[in-house]
């Protein structure tokens, strides 16, 4: 079991990163946190020195390589960096709104797959030079066939699942662990306001205590809940054609 005492986490400000930065929290850790609500990201960097973490909060754009690539140089520099979760995401295209105005898919893109890169760019020769660490990128369930009304978030999180897992056959030759971490439907702000049923809904604390197990054993995939991942893997293991029929296409 691994412990961890300098992590980067990024869409720190809600959802699941918001969970796993008060998990985190305690005295001994550093945490360097970002995310787009202002007020809601120092909410939680408060919370978490509450709890007696040392806690770096900034709003910085995980698509400004440069600006995130400073921030995060700055913080390892202080704190040698054992874990980064690359975990920021957006799904703005809940409606296919992107075959009508493909700014839609590349801003998605931008962020959930360049601001991943963006993450973990910065860091990975100094991990590898150090010889240890953690990287945690955070796909979806969604990522492992096209569903309706999210052709954009689906394609991204299937981009960032292969990524992260070619990457740990050659990581792990240098000490350095990755996981890819899939998520079913958990309560955030980007599952507010759906379209579309969601079932087997979990709440982010829940999530994020099946996160934080899976890392410290260093799982190559932390896919869950349980009936969703079976429900997938059903639909990519069935010929196309079934599948399409079953998701109303």
């Amino acid at each position: 079991m691994q412990n961890f005492t300098s992590i980067v986490i990024t869409g720190a400000s809600s959802g699941i990163g918001e969970a796993l930065a008060l998990d985190y929290a305690a005295p001994g850790i550093a945490l360097a946190l970002t995310g787009r609500d202002a007020a809601r990201l120092e909410a939680v960097a408060a919370a978490c020195r509450t709890k007696g973490a040392t806690v770096h909060a900034d709003t910085v754009d995980v698509t400004d390589r440069t600006a995130l690539g400073d921030w995060l140089t700055k913080f390892d520099a202080a704190h040698p960096v054992d874990l980064i979760i690359a975990n920021a995401g957006i799904s703005i295209d809940k409606d296919n709104s992107s075959l009508n105005d493909f700014s839609v898919a590349r801003k998605t893109f931008d962020v959930n797959v360049d601001g991943v890169f963006n993450t973990v760019e910065p860091l990975i020769s100094r991990m590898i030079a150090r010889k240890r660490g953690q990287i945690a990128v955070v796909s979806s369930l969604a990522g492992y066939i096209g569903l309706p009304y999210s052709a954009a978030y689906s394609a991204s999180k299937a981009a960032v699942r292969v990524w992260g897992e070619s990457i740990r056959y050659v990581l792990r030759r240098n000490g350095i662990g990755v996981s890819v971490i899939c998520p079913g439907f958990v309560t955030s702000r980007i599952t507010a306001n759906s379209p579309f049923k969601m079932p087997f809904m979990m709440t982010a604390e829940r999530a994020s205590h099946i996160i934080r197990t899976g890392l410290a054993r260093n799982k190559a995939r932390i896919a869950f809940p349980l009936p969703t991942k079976a429900a997938v893997w059903f639909g990519t293991v069935l010929p196309g054609g079934w599948t399409a029929k079953l998701l109303g296409a």
